[in-house]
């Protein structure tokens, strides 16, 4: 399996987890800046403009046009957003600079009595699994605590469907769902709530995302793509036939060459004697 860090966006609307809430899933390259964007061409007269965080439902950044304030709050949750966040005056939309793993997690946006939105933005890996072997999605817990509750969820187009959801000392496997195509195929780490696919195919590759709700609620994305091994196969078996097309090439022209120098040697010795 290889990893890399893709930048991408995508619609997302969740089904039986945020209730009927549209979201924009903003997928972040490490170390770069995103922006949540407000819908707004210009901010109006009277107008409050409030961005929080899911963790504790922290505001981190508020606008009130009628008080003249524009106030980010980039001390909250232990600083993890400090020199960060920048408000666009004109907008209203919010920017998070230096993006990492820990500011993974929902951002709700809203122009009061107006406009609300929410983004789903993270870090996230790519995994490239053979078809027919299993994978498994580290959820990156060595224990899940008293009060934790861990739900992974699968993007089918543009929809997001719960196929886990573990509580302590409670498991539920949704594997009917989506025409049973996971059907005896998931397995959750009691431990740790990490999730194994097994028997994996082409009709299991998509983006999973990995929510856990308790104290620090983490969040983790995966991008899973499903490699047929015949494909491999026949990619490495035509690597071969072209190389050995270009040795068979150059043994071609080395022949040639010692057959030229063998000739001109001949003729030049047959100079010589006449």
């Amino acid at each position: 399996m290889f990893h890399r860090f893709w930048f991408c966006l995508c619609l997302w609307r969740l089904n039986g987890v945020f209730g009927d809430d549209e979201l924009k899933l903003v997928s972040v390259k490490k170390r770069d800046s995103v922006t949540l964007n407000s819908d707004l061409t210009e901010i109006m007269d009277g107008d409050v403009i409030q961005w929080s965080f899911w963790i504790k439902n922290a505001l981190i950044a508020d606008i009130n046009v009628t008080a003249d304030k524009f106030t980010v709050y980039d001390d909250v949750l232990d600083g993890r957003f400090r020199d960060r966040l920048k408000l666009d005056n004109k907008t209203g939309s919010l920017t998070i600079t230096n993006f990492t793993a820990e500011h993974n997690g929902v951002y709700s946006g809203e122009v009061i009595k107006r406009i609300r939105k929410s983004f789903v933005l993270a870090v996230y890996d790519e995994i490239s699994v053979k078809k027919g072997d299993p994978v498994t999605l580290n959820a990156d817990l060595t224990e899940i605590m008293d009060g934790n509750t861990i739900q992974w969820i699968y993007k089918n187009g543009n929809d997001l469907t719960a196929v886990t959801s573990q509580r302590p000392k409670r498991i539920t496997v949704h594997d009917d769902v989506l025409d049973g195509r996971f059907r005896d195929r998931l397995k959750l780490d009691k431990q740790t709530g990490s999730l194994t696919i097994t028997d994996i195919t082409t009709e299991h590759a998509g983006c999973y995302v990995s929510m856990i709700f308790g104290p620090k609620d983490p969040l983790k994305v995966f991008s899973v793509s499903v490699y047929d091994s015949e494909h491999c196969c026949g990619y490495t078996e035509a690597v071969i036939r072209l190389v050995l097309s270009a040795l068979v090439g150059v043994a071609i022209v080395v022949i040639l060459v010692y057959d030229i120098r063998s000739r001109r040697t001949e003729q030049n010795q047959a100079q010589k004697k006449e």
